[in-house]
């Protein structure tokens, strides 16, 4: 899970918790106050009711009930009772309502005065009134109904204030989270596509000095410290290897020329052809070494567009001198776009170089000095394959076949020092294309190289 995913499940979870406990609390806090509300009410109505039989003397059981039953304050579903000191029933309102009571909840009120419980869909309230002459003990139960509905419709509103603000927040904080964590987006873009080509990346840092601002700075501060190391290092290998090309120049030019002088000996001119030959490899090397240092896409733009196909025929006629042992057989499959993707913008040098190494590589290594290629169009790519017959890499092998310097089991008996396909592979680059090896059947080498438009 990402960290922007990972912020806004948690803030939208606590949201959600928050919200929940608060509506809880509401809704217990005004259940509470309901009840109590209610119970004062039965209070107030059985006191009046026992004030009246033991004050007021004129009042009998029948006036009492007509005024209990005319009373402005008159509960829902009521029913009243008054029990003497002895227990004995002395007045009960005309409604039908029951009131399950015993002795026990009467000797209950005389030691603690007063009780409140929940009868079914009643509520009952006793009261225990002392006089001087006489007790009283009053029960009187009754339904809230106007205070039920008000509990039920806050119940409700609750409920759906509830799904209603918490969907709301997890949209608002999933919008506000993602809009906050733009700029790391793309930081992680513009990281994501650095390479060595485009060491001179900079992450743009705005004035207010944020974590976000802190990170860009130190970036950009350790790539500028990386770009002048990496051309320390270019300049470096441009320069020795420049040097050395000249006394290596020298140096084969010398023993050629004792070589083909008639007074050497053949003894001495076979040791001498063996030395040639690894100054020439060594001369090789130094040339991979500096196009691989002149390889830059500061110092190589170039947005001329040239045909493929015209640049693999140079690169084979070229291969064909310096190799004319080598055979290759070429292949173009027409298609509707083909014309046009075999159109390509960059440098015609660098990309006939990526070619003739990538043919070299298939003829030195095959087991009958021969390579095909063929050329097609895929969803508007340009797909150059290059394939030949002989040992095929391992797994391990494949996935180092692109570094400076690797070089397979297959490739015991053969000169090289593997820079071609890693010059390969950065000339491609440059080019907004790629190189993929892959083992299509038994003993089978394949090479594509992808042009993207």
């Amino acid at each position: 899970m990402t960290l922007k995913n990972r912020i806004s499940l948690l803030v939208s979870l606590l949201f959600t918790i928050l919200f929940g406990l608060a509506s809880t609390l509401i809704f217990v806090l005004y259940s509470n106050f309901r009840k109590d509300e209610f119970r004062d009410r039965l209070e107030i109505k059985a006191l009046s009711n026992i004030k009246l039989l033991v004050n007021v003397k004129e009042i009998d059981n029948q006036l009492l009930k007509m005024i209990d039953q005319n009373s402005i304050n008159k509960l829902y579903d009521e029913k009243t009772l008054v029990f003497d000191s002895n227990y004995k029933l002395i007045y009960s309102s005309i409604d039908d309502a029951k009131i399950k009571w015993s002795v026990e909840d009467l000797k209950y009120l005389k030691k603690h005065k007063t009780f409140f419980k929940q009868q079914g869909n009643y509520e009952v309230y006793g009261v225990f009134y002392d006089t001087k002459d006489r007790d009283f003990y009053a029960l009187i139960s009754a339904t809230d109904n106007f205070g039920q509905r008000r509990l039920l419709f806050l119940r409700y509103t609750l409920i759906v204030s509830y799904i209603f603000f918490t969907c709301i927040c997890w949209v608002v904080t999933s919008i506000t989270v993602k809009k906050l964590m733009n700029p790391l987006n793309t930081f992680h873009q513009k990281i994501k596509n650095i390479n060595e080509n485009n060491l001179d990346t900079r992450i743009a840092s705005k004035s207010n000095k944020d974590e976000i601002d802190l990170i860009a700075s130190e970036f950009n501060f350790m790539m500028d410290r990386i770009e002048i190391s990496y051309q320390r290092q270019k300049e470096f290998t441009a320069h020795a290897s420049h040097e050395l090309r000249t006394p290596l120049s020298r140096i084969t030019s010398q023993i050629e020329n004792v070589i083909s002088d008639n007074k050497t000996s053949n003894e001495r001119r076979a040791f001498l052809t063996n030395i040639l030959s690894d100054v020439n490899q060594l001369t090789e090397l130094i040339n991979s070494l500096l196009i691989l240092s002149k390889i830059d896409n500061k110092t190589h733009e170039n947005n001329e567009v040239h045909r493929m196909d015209e640049i693999l025929f140079s690169a084979i006629e070229n291969l064909n001198k310096s190799y004319p042992e080598f055979l290759i057989l070429f292949e173009i499959e027409e298609s509707e776009n083909l014309d046009t993707v075999l159109e390509i913008k960059g440098n015609r040098n660098l990309l006939e170089i990526a070619l003739s190494n990538v043919l070299k590589n298939a003829c030195v290594y095959s087991d009958n000095k021969q390579a095909k290629v063929l050329i097609n169009a895929k969803d508007d790519d340009l797909v150059i394959s290059i394939s030949n017959t002989g040992n095929t890499l391992n797994e391990i092998e494949q996935k180092n076949l692109f570094q400076p310097f690797m070089r397979g089991e297959n490739s015991k008996g053969t000169s090289g020092f593997g820079l071609g396909l890693r010059i390969v592979q950065r000339i491609l680059t440059l080019h907004n294309a790629t190189i993929t090896y892959s083992v299509p059947d038994i003993n089978t080498n394949l090479f594509q190289l992808f042009f993207h438009l």
